[in-house]
């Protein structure tokens, strides 16, 4: 029997997630399709914020469930499968941008490309500390794009966790357990990237306007 859709990518008891993965392990390919559907969309959401364009997150989603598929042998059930799931996205995320940065060394033209791309796409919101906004009239889109762009800007690392905790709405607990940092290192990241972002934000705010 299929598990029921869940396009929020809610959390599977855990009698139910460890069936799932007897199934994955087994290659059950209807296992596999209900897998795809519970997690696709906040897998693209993730890779969306982190990469800044639809045709690349379109790419590395498919890679991550891929990668899923193939490593699934290897899951032991020491996190939750949605755990696991991010941290396998958040590391082909890191992968690509290493290897545009390695392949265009000290050139910038994929990197800029994405956040021109960027501002073409609707993404969902992201939790930002209030910013002084001197055009009150700029509407949301325009403000949503704006803060999609700094997002880019941002250190990976600092991307990362600003993206898990503000967008996924993950504890700092899982979080640390998707990128292998000490959860004390999360907030202080977490903290540093909110306060960039603001900053950023600001920026193009007031250069907007000039």
């Amino acid at each position: 029997m299929l598990l029921p859709d869940d396009p929020d990518g809610a959390l599977l008891p855990a009698n139910e997630e460890a069936r799932l993965v007897e199934r994955l392990v087994a290659r059950d390919e209807r296992a596999f399709n209900a897998l795809v559907r519970m997690y696709e969309g906040r897998v693209y959401a993730l890779i969306l914020r982190m990469m800044g364009a639809r045709a690349e997150a379109e790419d590395l989603a498919q890679e991550v469930f891929v990668q899923v598929f193939k490593a699934i042998a290897s899951f032991r059930g020491e996190s939750r499968l949605s755990t696991w799931i991010y941290r396998i996205a958040i590391n082909i995320c890191k992968n690509r941008l290493k290897y545009l940065r390695t392949r265009h060394e000290g050139r910038q033209e994929d990197l800029e490309r994405l956040q021109e791309r960027a501002s073409q796409d609707e993404l969902p919101g992201v939790h930002l500390a209030h910013v002084d906004r001197p055009d009150e009239t700029m509407s949301g889109r325009q403000l949503g794009t704006i803060v999609q762009d700094a997002i880019v800007q941002l250190d990976s690392g600092f991307r990362e966790c600003l993206v898990l905790r503000d967008v996924e709405d993950l504890s700092y607990e899982e979080i640390a357990r998707i990128t292998g940092l000490a959860e004390g290192t999360v907030k202080s990241r977490i903290h540093r990237a909110r306060a960039q972002l603001k900053e950023l934000v600001e920026r193009a705010l007031g250069e907007k306007i000039t």
